[in-house]
């Protein structure tokens, strides 16, 4: 979807398909957004197959909703692939849990994913982003967003105590799952895509596993520390090992290439914010938090109310299903002044929520935000500038927010 909204327009909200692929393939959803706010900021649908959703799209309305567990629960699905059918690893699946059971699982993993645990691993970073560049710096065209999918796999790897022989195959399972409508991706129907990607990552870690208990061996690899976790004092089951380790490899794959694209596409757009953050590189954490802001990869999450809960001057029902719009909540005005400007001086650009909000905010984003430091830090160092080579291809999905295709054309800095 585009990134930069074309001008505002009127819009018959009653005609709006929010599930529409095409509004996020090659169409523009942020001036749909931008009048959701205004005029409907509870807004409901229903799909010609007869589901329905409620959305919420302002920033402080999708903090609650995310916010809350008790009056929106997780345990029936939270990604809205999966509204109308609910999910099979409800109370299992480490996204689909609700406190306290989700905590005590996700105490122990957090514990390695801290800023300070993760921050052991920047030297690693630094050596695979800086070979990631590499061939762009021969000026020759690079197609930034191909080949940034299996960047997080490079990173996080070792960590995970994935082999490198195997990062292709899980790279493009999880991105089978993140859109699996996009033909890039898709196997069959979209239904297919999602079943084969599901059953195939699910098996690779429950092997993962098997071969493990076998062999005996041990590692710091956070795979291997699932096996010890204890939630409530009882170890996990191999079937929740496989779930969990099966949404660790999701959230490590399928947001931060899109967030690596987009910011380099706005920096291209917005040449002038690409000069700041070069001549004072003290600006680019805040460039890192403002690409998230601008691209909220995850675009959305959803919930269920648990009971009848008034939002926005409006009442979701009990039982009924509610999607969190991050994309819309990252450009609300009333949190982020001329939000449709990407600027890396913005003073509450970690206010975004990218990563999500509450309970079920990122488990990694203190590794995802050492990788896009360091990114930016070494792109900005190599490179004098950058340049769009083709048109951006975008993905068709209305849950991830990212590209298939950017072909950008660097200049090296001669005078590092």
């Amino acid at each position: 979807m585009r990134l930069t909204p074309g001008p505002a327009r009127d819009l018959d909200l009653d005609t709006v398909d929010l599930f529409d692929l095409d509004l996020y393939g090659t169409g523009d959803p942020h001036p749909v957004w931008d009048v959701m706010r205004a005029k409907a900021p509870l807004h409901h649908q229903v799909l010609p197959d007869g589901r329905e959703f409620w959305s919420v799209t302002r920033y402080e309305d999708v903090c609650r909703v995310l916010g809350d567990h008790r009056e929106f629960t997780s345990e029936r699905g939270t990604v809205p692939t999966h509204l109308g059918q609910d999910d099979v690893a409800a109370g299992v699946l480490l996204t689909s849990t609700d406190p306290p059971r989700h905590t005590e699982v996700r105490r122990p993993l957090g514990s390695k994913l801290t800023a300070r645990a993760v921050k052991s691993w920047e030297d690693s970073i630094r050596r695979s982003v800086t070979r990631f560049l590499e061939p762009a710096l021969d000026g020759e065209v690079f197609d930034l967003a191909e080949k940034a999918l299996l960047l997080p796999a490079i990173v996080t790897g070792p960590l995970l105590g994935i082999p490198e022989k195997d990062w292709e195959e899980l790279v493009q399972l999880t991105a089978m799952v993140a859109a699996p409508s996009d033909p890039h991706f898709q196997l069959g129907s979209e239904a297919a895509t999602l079943a084969i990607s599901h059953h195939e990552l699910v098996g690779y870690v429950t092997e993962w596993v098997k071969v493990r208990r076998d062999s005996g061996a041990e590692d710091d690899s956070l795979l291997h520390h699932l096996m010890s976790v204890r939630p409530g004092g009882t170890p996990l089951s191999d079937q929740e090992i496989a779930l969990d380790g099966y949404s660790i490899l999701l959230g490590a794959n399928v947001t931060t290439p899109h967030t690596v694209s987009g910011t380099v596409q706005a920096l291209i757009e917005w040449p002038e914010q690409f000069g700041k953050a070069q001549a004072d590189p003290t600006l680019i954490p805040n460039l890192v938090e403002e690409g998230l802001r601008w691209t909220s990869a995850a675009c959305n999450f959803m919930r269920y109310a648990t009971a009848d809960v008034p939002v926005a001057g409006g009442v979701i029902p009990a039982g009924a299903a509610v999607v969190a719009w991050i994309g819309s909540a990252n450009r609300d005005a009333a949190q982020f002044a001329d939000p449709h400007t990407f600027d890396i001086t913005r003073p509450n650009a970690k206010r975004q929520i990218a990563f999500g909000f509450g309970p079920h905010f990122c488990i990694g984003a203190p590794l995802a935000r050492l990788t896009l430091r360091v990114f930016f830090e070494e792109l900005l160092h190599r490179f004098d500038s950058l340049d769009l080579a083709g048109e951006p291809e975008h993905l068709r999905s209305y849950f991830i927010s990212g590209m298939t295709h950017l072909p950008v054309a660097a200049q090296k800095r001669l005078i590092p």
